[in-house]
């Protein structure tokens, strides 16, 4: 447990906050596909980077790691799985579980993909197994249930046409398009179901980065030409758009001023777009050759927002709405029930604990403005609900958080670069 204290003084911070979780495993999965030595820079360590770097290793790629210096040298295998046989297990990552089964199409041989509990029993993947199936490949879940453990009994991908629902998580479609490349016949990808796409854009650009060439008509139809080669190469990735909403939102809150480094509009991060929600709440939002800033005012505004496309950041919002003038309202997030908790709920549940009068809807939650009453807040092993809460506590006295470990998933030294900002 770690007891968060309130800032005595008016923020004037800088800040740098990890590469981004999305760009690095993406990253690192596209270079062990490369033909040759990529160079990864700015890179993340967190647990979901470990549990995908240990996984491809395993697997027989060379991977050389130095986190002092946020460094990944990957020596790819050109497509090919040299390794016929491997359990690996991949802890609670969602991306690595879903990009991982995909991957694993590639080879030949039996391979195992396993996690903890909650990737076990709330995390789904039938979506993805099924459009795998569609084009040839031998795999199932090993209860039958449509979650891990997931057994690949793989003969090489040729490829061809798949259609994919989406509608529970758009890592599904990431894990086809960055395999399919490597397809012998390529791979043609009808999407169904409703997803907004801005993590889409993000494999999109780390592919192409890499030499692949993608149609995409609208994300509803991509083409991908096969036998393509990804090209090995230097790389380097940005701060984590997500996680540099707690500090953006740690201005808005205290009514002071917070730059985070090296981040700018134009990221391919659809989190990025946070810091829009916050200037409708009143905030001044700058940029500079430095980074963003964003400067909180007197008193923020209540809104009503659709948070589809950047849902990792409705938590944040919802820490700082009882501080808000009026009512706030999350919409359209019901997707954030089937990730590391039951998002919605863990976020009603906890502000409840605080004292915030909240309705909870199935698609979101309704926050209204309140006293906040200190509490110890659980985390169900969530990174976001850590960080997202523990910014209630730079403004209220009494604010603790349960294992604020949990946050090691994507942002080890959170509670640490949180602590700069009270010097």
């Amino acid at each position: 447990m770690i007891e968060i204290q309130p800032i005595p003084k008016s923020l004037d911070a800088t800040v740098d906050v990890p590469g981004s979780k999305s760009y690095t495993n993406r990253a690192l999965l596209v270079a062990a596909m490369a033909s040759g030595a990529s160079t990864l820079t700015g890179a993340l360590f967190s647990d979901d980077t470990h549990y995908m770097c240990n996984a491809l290793q395993q697997l027989g790629v060379k991977i050389d790691a130095d986190e002092k210096r946020a460094i990944f040298d990957v020596r790819g295998n050109g497509g090919n799985i040299p390794v016929s046989t491997a359990e690996l297990y991949i802890g609670n990552s969602g991306t690595t579980s879903r990009s991982l089964t995909a991957y694993l199409s590639l080879g030949h041989g039996k391979y195992v993909v396993d996690g903890d509990e909650p990737m076990r029993r709330s995390r789904p993947i039938s979506d993805l197994l099924d459009s795998l199936r569609q084009i040839g490949v031998s795999v199932r879940s090993q209860f039958d249930n449509g979650h891990l453990p997931i057994i690949v009994d793989a003969n090489g991908l040729e490829g061809g046409k798949t259609r994919l629902d989406v509608s529970k998580s758009s890592q599904f479609l990431t894990a086809l398009l960055l395999i399919a490349p490597c397809a012998k016949n390529g791979m043609e990808i009808e999407v169904i179901g409703k997803r907004e796409m801005p993590y889409i854009d993000i494999t999109l650009a780390v592919m192409e980065a890499f030499g692949a060439r993608v149609l995409n008509e609208d994300y509803r139809y991509f083409q991908i030409e096969g036998g393509q080669q990804y090209q090995p190469r230097r790389y380097h990735i940005e701060p984590d758009a997500s996680n540099a909403s707690y500090f953006f939102a740690a201005a808005a809150l205290t009514g002071g001023s917070v730059t985070v480094k090296h981040l700018y509009p134009d990221s391919a991060q659809g989190d990025i777009r946070f810091v829009h929600v916050l200037e409708q709440m009143g905030c001044q939002v700058t940029v500079s050759d430095v980074g963003i800033t964003v400067t909180g005012p007197r008193q923020l505004k209540g809104i009503d927002v659709d948070m589809r496309a950047i849902s990792d950041t409705s938590l944040t919002l919802a820490a700082i709405a009882p501080f808000a003038d009026s009512k706030v309202t999350i919409r359209n997030i019901e997707h954030t029930r089937w990730q590391e908790t039951d998002r919605i709920h863990a976020m009603v549940t906890e502000l409840r604990k605080l004292g915030v009068p909240v309705v909870e809807h199935q698609d979101g939650l309704e926050i209204s403005p309140a006293s906040i009453t200190p509490a110890a807040i659980d985390t169900y092993d969530d990174h976001r609900v850590a960080m997202a809460f523990s910014l209630v506590g730079l403004k209220t006295n009494g604010i603790r958080i349960n294992n604020p470990e949990c946050v090691s998933k994507t942002f080890p030294h959170y509670f640490e670069v949180l602590e700069e900002l009270y010097t």
